[in-house]
């Protein structure tokens, strides 16, 4: 005889750590701070190493093609220790897309304009 099956559980959908961290950036972009690998981390308790890599991963076309700005953070705002070099702090911003407008130019390529994108 044959069993039945139960039905499938609804799975959870569980949120990429990319995902994340996009969401977390953006929401610092609004507040105009920038944030330290190891702020990140206490933030969404991943690994500094693997918030680095999808950092630079969110730069991609595929994931967005975000810009990354980065800068060192002035040194009365956290310890440096020197054999480690400048402690650096991100910020993530919406890229501005070029769209193609008007006409041709003498080598057949059209010209491109910048607009910024509307989210």
């Amino acid at each position: 005889m044959r069993q039945k099956r139960e039905p499938k559980s609804e799975r959870v959908m569980t949120r990429r750590q990319r995902d994340v961290l996009c969401d977390v950036m953006l929401s610092a972009r609004e507040c105009e701070a920038w944030l330290t690998l190891d702020e990140l981390a206490k933030l969404t308790h991943y690994p500094a190493a693997s918030i680095s890599a999808q950092l630079r991963h969110l730069r991609k076309p595929q994931y967005g093609g975000f810009v990354l700005d980065k800068r060192p953070r002035k040194v009365g705002k956290a310890v440096r220790a020197e054999e480690l070099g400048p402690v650096w702090e991100y910020r993530l911003s919406r890229r501005i897309r070029a769209i193609v407008r008007g006409r041709r130019n003498r080598r057949g390529r059209r010209r491109r304009m910048a607009q910024a994108m509307s989210w």
